[in-house]
């Protein structure tokens, strides 16, 4: 009976909640049926009692497939936003396997149908759609409230074309591309763009995105697991529209082969000439570490450089080549602040490479060292006999040979 009674004060207490929501979520995947057209059925029907029952929320935030008979989501869609107190509108569009194309021809529908609600859409993603080669560009320019972009597992229908995206009017500030299948992607007119993601492109591509138009983008983050079979990447080539504005650069190896091809630092000095941080991950640890000075010489203004290193034995790459560089004679760099490594190990390789980096740096003011991360595949690092902090006499004695017969006054920190 007490039971009974508290849950009768609750639910008045929080009959009105739903009111006073600022975001609402919706996921199709919360509601568990056994096909995807009686999940919808279900999403549909929370979602139109959702919104009729309370006032418009600040966010509204919807993940759905794409089957027939959107149009009643669109239409209530339309009816809360045009009241004008939601400045959130998001849409996450999940297409099950096997159905990409079929997909693509009900959401084109559905955007046709509901163009009201399209217009006031801040974010859209997408999953496992096949698209034409106009949809994206038409997307963009319909949506013109869109800020954010990405599109995941999603292809062009005719796989060996061109993705070429021009919108002068566009509003566009992200676009993530994670394992986007086409020939290559032209980004020509896209005035507001400040931050694109690439990851995953195929192996015979040797410039997976070119650069028209795009005078505010600020970071660039480039991800790829390479093979033997894929071609190398020049920087220069691949960024040679750019207005050189970049401040943020990260390039993710993935434990593979280092893909990017080694050029001339006075061919990106133009272009990297606001660069201040850059990042390299996923660099694998048998590799050389002393071509990652190219990015010193090439960004004169970098001020924060993160090295990454991971991968073990277990990786499943029968060749890996070290890359080699060597730095100017006279090389000085006189703006890095800070460099951080992560998956540091006390051998005479990486020791080689710190003294390197503070031979080659005026103003170098701190460096941190995290060590690495126990292997979940293999017994590279073993997690139990892993000390969790390194011990005070361990870090002097790293300190004392990195340091040695050298004048530098850096701060060292060993975590």
């Amino acid at each position: 009976m007490c039971e009974a009674f508290r849950a009768g004060a609750f639910s008045r207490r929080w009959r009105n909640l739903p009111r006073r929501l600022s975001l609402l979520h919706l996921d199709v995947r919360q509601f568990g049926r056994d096909t995807s057209t009686e999940a919808m059925q279900a999403f549909t029907g929370a979602l139109l009692r959702s919104l009729s029952a309370s006032p418009p929320p600040v966010t509204l935030s919807l993940c759905f497939f794409p089957v027939t008979n959107l149009t009643s989501i669109g239409r209530a869609v339309e009816d809360v936003v045009t009241r004008g107190e939601t400045k959130y509108l998001e849409f996450h569009i999940r297409a099950p396997d096997g159905h990409s194309r079929l997909a693509r021809h009900e959401f084109m529908s559905f955007s046709r149908a509901c163009p009201v609600a399209f217009r006031w859409l801040t974010m859209l993603t997408f999953d496992n759609i096949a698209f034409d080669d106009s949809d994206i560009p038409d997307l963009i320019s319909a949506c013109d409230r869109l800020r954010h972009l990405t599109l995941s597992s999603c292809s062009l229908v005719e796989f060996y074309s061109p993705l070429e995206i021009h919108t002068p009017c566009s509003r566009l500030q992200k676009l993530f591309f994670i394992d986007f299948d086409c020939r290559w992607i032209a980004l020509m007119t896209l005035p507001r763009l400040t931050e694109l993601r690439c990851q995953s492109w195929r192996s015979e591509n040797p410039r997976p995105v070119r650069f028209g138009q795009v005078p505010e983008l600020r970071r660039v983050s480039l991800i790829s697991r390479a093979t033997p079979c894929h071609a190398p990447l020049a920087l220069s080539e691949c960024i040679q529209w750019t207005p050189g504005n970049l401040s943020n650069l990260h390039l993710d190896f993935v434990s593979g082969m280092i893909w990017i091809q080694m050029e001339h630092p006075k061919q990106l000095t133009a272009k990297f000439r606001n660069l201040t941080n850059v990042e390299l991950f996923g660099i694998f640890p048998k590799y050389d570490l002393s071509w990652t000075i190219f990015f010193l010489e090439a960004a004169p203004a970098l001020q924060n450089f993160r090295l990454s290193r991971e991968g073990h034995l277990c990786t499943d790459y029968a060749i890996k080549t070290n890359v080699v560089w060597k730095p100017s004679k006279n090389f000085k760099h006189l703006n890095l602040k800070l460099l951080r490594m992560s998956g540091f190990e006390d051998e005479d390789k990486v020791a080689n490479y710190i003294r390197l980096v503070m031979k080659r740096t005026v103003w170098l003011k701190r460096i941190e060292l995290h060590g690495e991360n126990p292997c979940k595949k293999c017994d590279a690092i073993d997690p139990t006999s892993r000390r969790p902090h390194v011990d005070e006499a361990r870090r002097r004695r790293i300190k004392e040979k990195l340091t040695h017969k050298s004048s530098s006054s850096v701060e060292i920190i060993i975590c």
